[in-house]
């Protein structure tokens, strides 16, 4: 970990970085456009910064990613079989990555079994899916060290190169989900180039939306946005008509590009993607699993409600939020909506159902609950206005300790 403890709120992290860059809070608060007494009730946890876009404005101003605002991310400690974020990062930084030509006589650039590595890519996806996120973390780095041999073997031809843009976006897709934000770009761009180079359009369109992943995850809403309306522009015409995938992989596009408006406060926009994404659902018919990307009518609503909170329509989510059945979707999906849930009630001071929302998430997946940057911040935010003594301080207590919400 670097930076400002993980045990730190978000205000006292800001005034940590702020300390560090010889910044008064005078200072700092008209680089983000606010008062300095905003700036001091935030730094002393009297208030919030819901909103992400800006969140990412005062870790610009900082000099800081999202994520050391957010508070980098444990390893799995809980799990010691199942610690090898160190491993995804040394197969995705290795040297030989940069070049093909001069580690021609590596061990490790020999062919892979293209049949191994696609049965050994499909168990991961299905553990991340399921919430064993444990496992997906042990499958990743023999997965990210043959995808070099495949992509380089002309006998695989584009299938290679598929199965590589599969693999970079799942790993993609995992960092973000355990708050590893440095690494998600350098898979997504992997996936992204993969994909270019397997001549597939269904291929493609699934890394663009890792490539959205990636984005969203430090903070590049902008970015998001652009980078899913040119591969929707460029995308529409070359896949068949009516084809599920096609639809569900649009649809994904859309529900991506409604969340990076959200999160830049574009209700207009946002308002707009979630129309288009509802189209391709209703056109669907049912929810589906398509390029494992659970979409469908009710994970349009999920994203409607993560939508709703990020624009702060709290009401609307702790409303509409409980009614929904998400237990059609798959476990990640499901632990993702109670976790948006747990945010709305703690946001609302309705805490005990926060907390309900959680442990019900945890029971379903305890390293998604547990690694999530998001989780930690709300269940410490529940901790420090709940007493200490009682039945439900030791709950919330028990489960804070288990997040590292606390020391």
């Amino acid at each position: 970990m670097r930076g400002a403890g993980d045990h730190l709120s978000i205000g006292e992290r800001v005034a940590f970085y702020r300390a560090r860059r010889g910044l008064t809070q005078a200072v700092l608060a008209s680089l983000v456009g606010r008062s300095e007494d905003w700036l001091s009730k935030i730094e002393r946890g009297e208030r919030e910064i819901r909103r992400l876009d800006i969140l990412g404005e005062v870790a610009s101003a900082l000099r800081v990613s999202l994520a050391d605002l957010l508070g980098q991310p444990v390893l799995l400690e809980d799990d010691h079989e199942h610690d090898d974020i160190p491993a995804i990062r040394d197969a995705l930084m290795a040297p030989r990555r940069l070049s093909g030509v001069l580690f021609t006589d590596d061990p490790e650039a020999w062919p892979a079994n293209i049949e191994h590595v696609s049965s050994l890519t499909e168990a991961a996806w299905d553990s991340y899916q399921h919430g064993r996120i444990g496992r997906t973390v042990v499958l990743l780095p023999e997965l990210i060290r043959a995808t070099q041999s495949l992509e380089a073997d002309a006998t695989n031809g584009g299938r290679g190169a598929a199965l590589s843009a599969r693999i970079h976006h799942l790993a993609t897709t995992t960092l973000t989900k355990i708050g590893e934000f440095d690494l998600t770009w350098i898979s997504a761009e992997r996936a992204m180039k993969a994909a270019d180079r397997s001549d597939d359009p269904l291929v493609l369109a699934s890394a663009a939306r890792a490539g959205t992943h990636a984005l969203l995850a430090i903070g590049r809403y902008d970015a998001a946005i652009e980078l899913g309306l040119n591969a929707r522009s460029w995308l529409t015409p070359r896949l068949r008509r009516n084809d599920p995938a096609a639809l569900s992989l649009l649809g994904m596009l859309n529900l991506r590009m409604a969340t990076a408006a959200s999160r830049r406060h574009d209700r207009a926009t946002t308002t707009e993607l979630l129309a288009e994404a509802d189209a391709a659902a209703q056109q669907l018919g049912a929810d589906a699993n398509y390029w494992n990307t659970s979409f469908g009518p009710t994970n349009v609503m999920l994203h409607r409600l993560t939508a709703a909170l990020d624009l702060g329509d709290i009401g609307y989510v702790t409303e509409h939020g409980p009614r929904v059945d998400s237990s059609v979707l798959p476990t990640v999906r499901q632990v993702a909506h109670a976790i948006d849930l747990a945010k709305a009630h703690s946001y609302a001071a309705q805490d005990d159902k926060a907390i309900s929302a959680l442990l019900a998430a945890e029971a379903k997946s305890p390293q998604l609950v547990r690694h999530n940057p998001g989780v930690r911040e709300v269940v410490r935010d529940i901790h420090r206005r709940t007493p200490s003594t009682g039945g439900r301080g030791s709950e919330i207590l028990a489960l804070a300790e288990r997040c590292r919400a606390v020391q």
